[in-house]
Formats: structure tokens, sequence, C-alpha cells
């Protein structure tokens, strides 16, 4: 059982800001208290738990390494603000993928003290491009409704990324919407047209905005012109390595739901030193994780500095935790998740006046935030 706990401080509710308590158990119970503005106060920041949809790992473990790894990971993501996830496959053959979703599955069948919940899978790949790997390794096949279905009975996938443009893949997405998964257009050099072609489909977002996939220009939209143009959903990665300010408020201005992954590695939370990524070796030096030719691999991003790092550009931080929690939550078509409502799961994070973690809370449960 799940004790009851109360909070008081600034408590960010669908309909605003309010100054008063919450109370709740593993659900949320109770909320009351007064229309206020923050800034008319010193108390804390009651916010929703973040909700990352492209996790590939953390604390030094991937989660291609299958086995417990996954329990690891998600502790680690926790102790940052994450209370819900997706775990994240790398590019790999069947034998290696269906591995590693055991692992998933297991945690996901039971999730572990401490830990943020693993909602399920975002596929990345093996379906994309081999002229737009990023850091993917080059195992790349061409899709089949039949694969994805085998691994989806091991553990469920919630998201897949493929490339529109590869030969049989708009047929892929048409038989993946109507299996109710997410799709999104990544590590493409697919053009506008196939992009909105994959759209007309049923794909609903774009992976990485901007990173592995075809660049706009004026004469040739390519993938991002497509996803300014058309996108109601897209994830980016606030760790202003990846995308530069600029590109951010340009996107926030386009896209009207666009949400924040860290696509996270086993080198977040860790100090620098060599990694794995998949079958990868990557090296986290100066806050960025690299491969040897130094193509950007991932990140070691956490949801409280993604949220920090939006502050920091210029957004408010009612819309900052939007896009950290709240538009993830919508995108997996989750009400119970991502706010802070009556008979929403009690996934609660409590932040300092200079958006430093207080405290984390999982479906009621009290994460120890210094293990």
């Amino acid at each position: 059982m799940i004790p009851k706990t109360s909070l008081r401080g600034n408590i960010l509710t669908p309909g605003g800001w309010g100054l008063g308590s919450i109370h709740f158990a593993e659900k949320i119970l109770e909320i009351e208290g007064t229309v206020a503005d923050p800034a008319d106060n010193n108390a804390p920041y009651i916010l929703p738990g973040f909700i990352d949809l492209h996790v590939h790992g953390g604390a030094g473990r991937d989660v291609m390494q299958g086995d417990d790894a996954m329990e690891v990971i998600a502790q680690l993501h926790a102790r940052h603000g994450t209370t819900s996830l997706l775990a994240t496959t790398m590019t790999a053959p069947m034998a290696e993928l269906e591995s590693a979703l055991v692992g998933v599955a297991a945690e996901m069948a039971s999730r572990s003290k401490g830990t943020a919940r693993v909602l399920g899978v975002h596929l990345e790949g093996p379906y994309i491009n081999p002229e737009k790997l990023g850091a993917q390794p080059n195992f790349v096949q061409t899709g089949s409704l039949e694969a994805i279905q085998k691994l989806h009975a091991i553990a469920d996938i919630r998201v897949v990324t493929l490339a529109p443009e590869i030969q049989g893949h708009l047929q892929l997405v048409a038989g993946l919407a109507a299996l109710g998964l997410r799709v999104q257009l990544g590590h493409t050099l697919g053009s506008y047209e196939e992009a909105l072609a994959a759209i007309d489909l049923g794909a609903s977002g774009f992976t990485h905005l901007y990173n592995a996939m075809s660049r706009l220009d004026h004469r040739a939209p390519g993938m991002v012109g497509a996803a300014l143009a058309h996108a109601e959903f897209a994830e980016i990665i606030p760790d202003l390595q990846h995308v530069h300010p600029g590109a951010i408020m340009t996107a926030l201005r386009a896209i009207p739901k666009l949400y924040c992954v860290t696509d996270s590695t086993a080198a977040s939370g860790m100090p620098d030193g060599d990694y794995l990524l998949g079958r990868q070796v990557v090296h986290k030096c100066m806050g960025g994780v690299r491969l040897k030719d130094g193509t950007l691999a991932g990140s070691t991003l956490t949801m409280d500095q993604a949220l920090r790092n939006l502050v920091s550009i210029g957004l408010e931080i009612d819309d900052a935790v939007r896009r950290v929690a709240t538009f993830p939550a919508d995108y997996l078509g989750l009400p119970e998740r991502g706010r802070l409502a009556l008979g929403a799961y009690a996934d609660v994070v409590v932040m300092s006046r200079d958006l430093q973690l207080l405290e984390v809370f999982v479906e009621g449960e009290k994460i120890d935030l210094h293990l």
C-alpha cells in the first residue's frame, strides 16, 4: 500500500497555477488551493512528473544489454524527475532485439522500487536509411509487420522510428498505425513529399527533430520542412548541443505539441569515459557523447536539465513543463499521466525556485534522490 502524502506549494494543474495543497496515494486524491502567481510567493513548484519517450540508457547501462539493465536505467532517470519512459532500442540483429526486449518486459511486468514506470518500447530502427545512421550501427533491414508483431509480443512497442523512403515502408506505416502504434519518421533522407505520404497513411511524429534527417531547403523542404509545416507532435533533444536554441524556438512556433526527449545513453549520470550504445563504443566528454569520428551519439541529458534548458532559452515554466510531461503523455494517449489532476497517477515532481529537484514521487512512491 502506498501511504497518503500531502504537499504544499505552487501547484501546476491543467487549469494553471494554484497555491495550496495536493493529497495523493497511488493516484491524486485532492487538490485544494487558490489561483496564484508563483511570482507572488516563495513556495516550491509542484509539477507533473516528466515523461521521456526516448531513453537508451543511464548509470552505465544500456537497454540493449537486457537482463536487469532496464531496472538500473529506470532508477537513474527517476532520480532526475522522470516518472515514466520508453525503453529505446538500437539498430541490431533480430536476436539481439528480442533479448533486449525480454529484459524490458520483466521491468514492465513489475516496476522495481525506486524506478520510473517503463511504459513500453521505442523501436528506433532497424528500419532506417543506411545513409543516415547517425550513431546507429549498420544492421539496417527492410521492415515487416510480422517482424514487429513478433517483437511486440515480447514487450509492448509504443513507438516505431522508420525511414519512409525505403521500399515497402509506406505500407508498413499504414499497418503499424492500424495496430495503434505511433510511427515516427527519422534516420531518413526522405523528401518532403515522402514525409507527407507517410503522414497521410498514419505517421504521427518525427524522431529527434533536425537530427539524422533531410534538412530544410527553400527548394527542397525535406523531412524538417514537412515537420515544421505539418506536424502536431515531434520530439526534440534540448541539450543545447544537438539543436541550436534558435532552431528550437523555430520548431516551438511551428509544431503545436513539440515535446522533449533526452536520447540519453549509458553515459548519463556517469563520469567522462567510454560507454556502450548498443554495439557502439561512445565517449563522454564535456557533457556530450560522441563516436570516434565526432558524431553525436545520444546524450547525457536528464529531464530535469531539459526543463532548465528550456527555461534558460526563454520559455515560461508552465510551457516548459507541458513539453517534458503533458505533451508526451498526450502523444501516447495517456490521460492519467503528465498532469496533476484528480484521479491521475501521483507522478509528482517538487522543484525549488531555481528549478532544482527536491522530491520525486512515482505513482505515489517517494524516490530516494541520493542513492
